[in-house]
């Protein structure tokens, strides 16, 4: 009788070190060796040999529910399987219900413990109506951070929360041990800024990026870092599209407060003069695509080790929502579930990245972030077997003819990527096999932080260009 129930050998990818030759040892769901050499029996055993074997990636940002009648979480997780994400974290601007109650929360989560393929988490937010007074009992039902925005997209789905009251809530997540996310862009420069590209009448792909300046968003930074630090609550901009503001990141980090940056992975590969050109409304996104060097400027913040995650900010708007001629009146955001491993294993390897910032920017990172590393983000002993594998199979990226998206399509189309997303494993079983999502719907779980069970003191974060 074997020891094991899975065996993986291959190219181990840890967040401190690479082991070539080496191998995953899997029983009852959750790793319990790692090792190099001869890989040992077990039940189940793939020599992949030339394969790389990365911790299951935990997309820090997702929105399954923002387009009703669409996409929801039966899609969602279905195309991170594909991809080689093992957890979602959901955001609560779903349309027709803010998920800002203790009540929203465990609906939501019944609601997607039907559909999800893979494990997910919540996010929480607040009605600027009630203010911060439902926070702790969103904590206790599970929510794994807040979210909330500086900008007002509509005032009920994804409302801007006032200074005043985003200090007010800040000060109540402190309590809870968990993150406040925030949305960055300033209300009042993006509203002028918006008019004044109206009043010249620019409509194509330049009105957007004219419309969110790059200080729109070190602005919103400036002010969300500040509330942190006056709150002593951990500060969090969830995407952020310029290298100045991961250097903004870093600057209080090293004065000692927890301050953190998100990079989605869009930001790490379409330019502004190129494919926004290209793509029209299917480039829309909130802050914008800049341009090439910014690109590249973010690269380089990830080798400084100024980024603390990378996520996609996923959501699958259906293409009557992207194609309007006029620019800004599309809707903003765009699918990368399925694509984002291998498109940040390609960017990386293409610019002499190594590759252990996969393993910390989309696994080690993220389990931290939002304290479910005690079962999630890592290779390690005791935790959860969720396992991405590449194989070095060329592939050209074709959203509508893999079937794992609903929307059918994706701004990466067309492009070619030296590596492939060939298994997905969570929590020990596979639930893609390179071809077919095998998960069945309803497999997934609402992976919840030990803050729901009782807050225990929020560990402290290790800074630095090894850890963030």
């Amino acid at each position: 009788m074997s020891d094991f129930d899975l065996v993986l050998s291959g190219t181990v990818v840890l967040p401190d070190r690479i082991i070539p030759n080496g191998h995953v040892c899997i029983r009852d769901g959750m790793i319990t060796n790692i090792g190099q050499g001869i890989a040992p029996a077990a039940s189940d055993r793939h020599l992949l040999g030339d394969a790389l074997i990365l911790p299951g990636a935990i997309d820090a940002q997702v929105h399954s529910l923002s387009q009703k009648g669409t996409e929801d979480f039966i899609w969602s997780t279905r195309a991170a399987a594909a991809g080689g994400v093992t957890t979602i974290i959901d955001m609560p601007y779903d349309e027709g219900n803010l998920v800002c109650s203790a009540k929203a929360v465990a609906a939501k989560a019944a609601h997607a413990s039907t559909q999800a393929r893979v494990d997910f988490g919540l996010y929480g937010t607040i009605d600027p109506a009630e203010g911060a007074g439902r926070i702790a009992e969103q904590a206790e039902a599970g929510v794994a951070a807040f979210k909330f925005s500086t900008f007002g997209t509509d005032p009920k789905r994804f409302p801007r929360i006032t200074p005043p009251l985003m200090a007010e809530c800040f000060a109540e997540v402190a309590k809870t041990g968990l993150t406040a996310g925030v949305h960055n862009e300033n209300e009042e420069y993006v509203r002028f800024a918006m008019d004044a590209v109206r009043a010249r009448g620019v409509t194509d792909y330049r009105a957007h990026g004219m419309s969110r300046p790059p200080l729109t968003e070190l602005l919103a930074m400036a002010e969300i870092y500040e509330i942190g630090v006056h709150t002593g609550c951990p500060a969090h901009v969830v995407h952020c599209s310029l290298p100045r503001g991961y250097e903004m990141a870093a600057a209080y980090r090293a004065q000692g407060y927890d301050a953190t940056a998100e990079c989605c992975i869009h930001y790490l590969v379409l330019d502004e003069e190129n494919d926004a050109r290209r793509l029209a409304g299917r480039s829309k996104c909130n802050p914008p695509i800049r341009d090439r060097a910014s690109v590249e400027g973010l690269w380089r913040q990830i080798a400084a080790g100024n980024v603390t995650l990378v996520s996609t900010d996923h959501v699958s708007w259906s293409l009557e929502r992207k194609t309007n001629p006029d620019m800004l009146a599309n809707a903003s955001g765009l699918p990368g579930l399925e694509h984002m491993v291998p498109l940040f294993v390609a960017g990386a390897t293409k610019r002499g990245i190594s590759l252990t910032w996969a393993a910390r920017l989309m696994a080690e990172n993220p389990a931290r972030h939002f304290r479910i590393d005690h079962v999630k983000g890592a290779l390690a002993l005791g935790r959860d077997a969720d396992i991405t594998v590449l194989i070095p199979e060329p592939r050209r990226i074709d959203t509508a003819a893999s079937g794992n998206s609903i929307s059918g399509w994706s701004p990466y189309d067309g492009m070619e990527l030296p590596w492939s997303v060939a298994a997905t494993w969570n929590r020990g079983e596979m639930v893609w096999d390179g071809r077919n999502v095998i998960a069945a719907p309803g497999r997934g779980r609402f992976i919840t932080p030990p803050a729901s069970r009782g807050v225990p003191a929020r560990r402290p974060r290790t800074h630095g260009r090894e850890r963030i």
